[in-house]
């Protein structure tokens, strides 16, 4: 029976929990108690946990202590979706629990347990029972009872999982909604996998296959899908500064404005740019106003995916690999804040090219990719905040799965005022866009957002990913479904019928204006023909369509 571990044994013992429940995310992704294909607390717990286990196989930690900090700062920035956010508020107390802690037994483990719980529960407004709050607090409790009997840090994680087990099962009945559809909770199960990962290291059984993917150091091209290319050229140039001080912050709040992936490195005498974009003349003449352009190479990636695709070998430009290595450790990941050039900026997320050129068009200083099943990470939100010009941020997540992650940059952008506006669908974020004040004190801008986003009513089409009954309907794999800001509305094999029924609703009839925004798989004549059936089941409303290119759902309906 082991008695305790080291900061070496801890860390492994984080990757090997990161790997099992990588290994079952989508079992996990499949424990959704609504038959929508939104599934993905798997995936963000795992991605969560992930930027931990990648930053501690980087480096070795001389305590406990250590290791448990670095783990709580890692999942902060890299949490996703409320799964995620609570993940990391989990490990956040528990690195507080272990504080000055060289190794750790099995009462060092659920005083550190309890912590975790505390900071957790502490966060979250209102808990709800038969979630990964309430396993964990049981599992704590498990723990402190296992301690008092055998302090050895085996027994008591064998323990507190047992127990775990346990309350797991129990969740079904605890929550109406998981009892409705026959799963226990999906963010307590993936919380047990990572515990259950973490007593296999410590028993030496085997990491799971397949679980870990190979660190990419290059752009693996053939591991991409066209749709995955944003932007076309990746742009890689050197230039010789002006002079050694020379300020490239305007330079690194200029690339990001037109495109992604930007790293910049530099030293003395030069600095080397790495940008996809579609515009890299641009970026080489903005590049000039800092010094002198030595080399440069441009390589259109989408004529290299369709090389690939078509079996051809794929041309690339070679001369600058050894300068590329040359300055490789002087490359900077993250550009720093961009230094405030206006009082009030906006950063929104969404999904769709559509929806994120209509966000531009309003005013959004930034556009984060994401949505359903792809919640952004707090670190993903937080650099679009810092890139952002302006004193004052406001930060519209656009779902709901998103605002907790957002509102974890509130305490970790000290350059920055950022203000969260909780809008839990697009059409509420546009709304809010809409309603902004340009020259309005903070005060006002976010009285007048949080107005509008109470005058929007959302629904949305998709589809159904399993057979289920649900509320009364009797729903079938495949089934058109229709929710009403976020509860089921109904279901039909008939698209077309679905959505007469949703423009008879109530909100539609009152409403004066209407917004169809059509997703990424709508053809352009079914959404004409979606159009029609609105106009005329709501004949007083003033009703606009909008290629929104959306994933998951067919069609938002914005009513005000």
């Amino acid at each position: 029976m082991i008695q305790s571990i080291d900061a070496a044994a801890f860390q492994a013992m984080i990757v090997h929990g990161a790997a099992l429940i990588s290994a079952n995310r989508q079992m996990v992704n499949e424990l959704n108690v609504f038959p929508v294909p939104d599934g993905d607390t798997g995936t963000n717990m795992s991605m969560t946990i992930n930027t931990a286990a990648s930053e501690l196989r980087a480096k070795e930690n001389p305590t406990v202590s250590a290791a448990a900090s670095m783990v709580a700062s890692a999942l902060l920035r890299g949490a996703r979706g409320n799964s995620g956010v609570i993940l990391s508020l989990l490990f956040r107390g528990f690195s507080k629990g272990v504080r000055d802690r060289a190794e750790i037994d099995g009462r060092d483990f659920a005083i550190a347990l309890d912590y975790g719980v505390a900071a957790a529960y502490k966060a979250v407004m209102k808990p709800a029972e038969g979630t990964i709050l309430t396993v964990s607090r049981l599992c704590a409790a498990a723990a402190a009872a296992a301690a008092r009997e055998n302090a050895a840090i085996e027994f008591v994680l064998a323990e507190t999982i047992a127990q775990g087990q346990d309350a797991l099962a129990d969740t079904v009945n605890q929550n109406p909604v998981l009892k409705k559809a026959g799963v226990v909770d999906a963010g307590g199960k993936g919380f047990l996998l990572i515990l259950q990962g973490m007593l296999d290291q410590l028993q030496g059984k085997p990491m799971p296959e397949g679980a870990q993917e190979p660190v990419k150091e290059s752009a693996d091209f053939a591991s991409l899908g066209e749709g995955d290319i944003t932007f076309d050229f990746d742009t890689v140039f050197i230039v010789r500064k002006k002079t050694p001080d020379v300020d490239l912050t305007r330079l690194r709040a200029y690339l990001d404005s037109i495109g992604d992936s930007l790293v910049i490195g530099e030293d003395d005498e030069s600095f080397k740019v790495h940008v996809h974009t579609d515009t890299p003349g641009d970026a080489l003449n903005k590049a000039q106003e800092f010094g002198t352009l030595e080399l440069c190479k441009i390589e259109n990636m989408r004529t290299q995916y369709e090389d690939l695709a078509a079996g051809k070998h794929v041309q690339s430009t070679d001369d600058l690999e050894q300068i590329e290595r040359e300055l490789e450790t002087g490359a900077e990941q993250n550009a720093g804040p961009a230094e405030p050039e206006k009082e009030i900026g906006f950063v929104s997320v969404c999904a769709g090219e559509g929806l994120a050129a209509t966000f531009r068009d309003l005013g959004c200083d930034g556009v984060i990719s994401g949505g359903q099943s792809m919640n952004p990470s707090t670190q993903d939100i937080l650099r679009q905040v810092e890139r952002t010009p302006a004193r004052i941020v406001y930060v519209l997540p656009n779902n709901k799965n998103i605002i907790m992650a957002a509102e974890q940059c509130i305490p970790l952008c000290r350059e920055k005022k950022v203000v969260i506006i909780p809008t839990k669908t697009v059409p509420q974020g546009i709304s809010a866009l809409l309603s902004a004040l340009p020259e309005g004190s903070e005060e006002e801008n976010t009285a007048a957002m949080l107005e509008a986003i109470g005058r929007v009513h959302t629904s949305e089409v998709t589809y159904a990913a399993r057979d289920s009954d649900f509320d009364g309907f009797d729903i079938h794999e495949g089934d058109y479904m229709a929710l009403s800001e976020h509860q089921l509305f109904g279901t039909d094999t008939d698209i077309r019928a679905l959505l007469t029924k949703l423009a008879q609703d109530k909100p539609q009839q009152e409403a004066e204006f209407i917004t169809l925004i059509f997703g990424c798989d709508v053809a352009e004549a079914d959404a004409q023909e979606a159009l029609s059936i609105f106009e005329k089941e709501c004949p007083n409303a003033e009703i606009s369509l909008l290629n929104g290119g959306q994933p998951v759902y067919y069609y938002m309906v914005s009513a005000e």
